[in-house]
């Protein structure tokens, strides 16, 4: 063998000794990062990781879904975190209405700059509550004036047909394109989830008052609610999730309804003063009694926010639940709730600061 032929070989054994040496070194550091990062090698979301969210795009198209959300200054991250677990959740063109209040504006815009989630953003004024809500500041719902955002829903989207409502202690791990299709009858201008037969209502504690049906909203005892010839033992329902036929609301008038009930109650308060303690929801009760369609169970498991949740509820169900409802006083960016890390999952930390889940200490027992 020649002197050239030796070099020959020499140079490529030498080629195949350092191809298998870097593929071994990509092996490696493959492994590695998969022990480093399990959920990214899953294709899981991690916590908190905003660029990681904002980099995945997804193609969306079809019809456009309306989504209506309310987010008050002290709950912006509420909003936002409710927003991705839906954007994040499902391959639909959604569309995100985000009803807040003036001085909220340039706070939510820069949080919402920093996602690539569709939305556009609402200022309610709370002027067209005047003569409809009492300002006794005893009365919790009285100030907050985005409570009531729901009621003005066909205002909001006028242009669409039908739409979802949603609160902002929400999360959802379905896909909300399911919500969207749910089966309205013939007539009916919205869905709601019953208090009685779901799931969520047979874990409830019941303390002082049925808060699963009218007699727990309504004064009864008023000449105004008799003459309506509602029974008491009728199941309410939470109106925090709602599909709305936009088109059947406006010729039903739904609004002007929800108003004239309003603007009773501040003269004859016939709820306000209820084991309920909620002036939002009895007129809702009142203007669609017997006359709406059902939201299924698991699109609305809820009184996540209600003390002993964890309980009551076993973690299994809840990560199959499609959609959770922290209602109730204990919220998941609180600092003492049930399944918070569920809702850690899908918050974007704000960019300016202000917002940030409170904890409780781990010194503290």
């Amino acid at each position: 063998m020649t002197l050239r032929r030796v070099n020959v070989v020499i140079l490529v054994l030498l080629a195949i000794a350092f191809i298998i040496v870097v593929h071994r070194n990509l092996l490696n550091l493959n492994d590695l990062l998969k022990q480093e990062n399990p959920d990214t090698a899953a294709g899981m979301l991690l916590p908190f990781e905003t660029d990681f969210l904002s980099n995945q795009k997804v193609s969306r198209a079809g019809e456009e879904i309306p989504v209506l959300i309310t987010a008050p200054e002290d709950r912006l991250g509420a909003a936002v975190t409710a927003m991705n677990s839906i954007y994040q959740n499902t391959k639909a063109n959604v569309l995100f209405n985000i009803v807040t209040l003036n001085e909220s504006v340039d706070h939510l815009r820069t949080w919402m700059s920093k996602t690539d989630i569709k939305h556009k953003i609402i200022v309610f004024d709370p002027k067209i509550l005047s003569g409809k809500v009492s300002e006794d500041l005893q009365k919790g719902d009285a100030q907050k004036p985005l409570t009531f955002a729901k009621f003005y829903m066909s205002m909001f989207l006028p242009d669409a047909e039908r739409a979802i409502y949603l609160d902002d202690d929400v999360i959802v791990q379905g896909d909300i394109r399911e919500l969207f299709d749910t089966s309205l009858k013939s007539g009916y201008a919205a869905a709601f989830s019953e208090d009685c037969d779901s799931t969520s209502s047979k874990t409830l504690v019941r303390g002082a008052g049925n808060q699963n049906t009218y007699i727990g909203f309504l004064d009864f005892k008023k000449e105004a609610i008799k003459k309506l010839g509602m029974r008491t033992s009728t199941c309410s329902f939470d109106p925090g999730v709602i599909v709305a036929n936009l088109t059947e609301w406006k010729q039903q008038n739904i609004t002007s309804q929800l108003e004239f009930w309003m603007e009773r109650n501040v003269k004859e308060d016939l709820y306000s003063k209820t084991l309920a303690d909620s002036i939002s929801t009895p007129p809702l009760l009142i203007v669609f009694y017997k006359h709406h369609s059902s939201i299924d169970p698991m699109w609305h498991v809820r009184h996540l926010g209600a003390t002993g949740a964890g309980k009551r509820y076993s973690l299994p169900f809840v990560k199959a639940a499609k959609l959770l409802h922290w209602n109730g006083h204990y919220k998941p960016w609180g600092r003492t709730t049930s399944f918070s890390d569920i809702w850690d999952r899908w918050y974007i930390p704000d960019p300016t600061g202000k917002f940030h889940p409170i904890r409780r200490p781990t010194e503290d027992k």
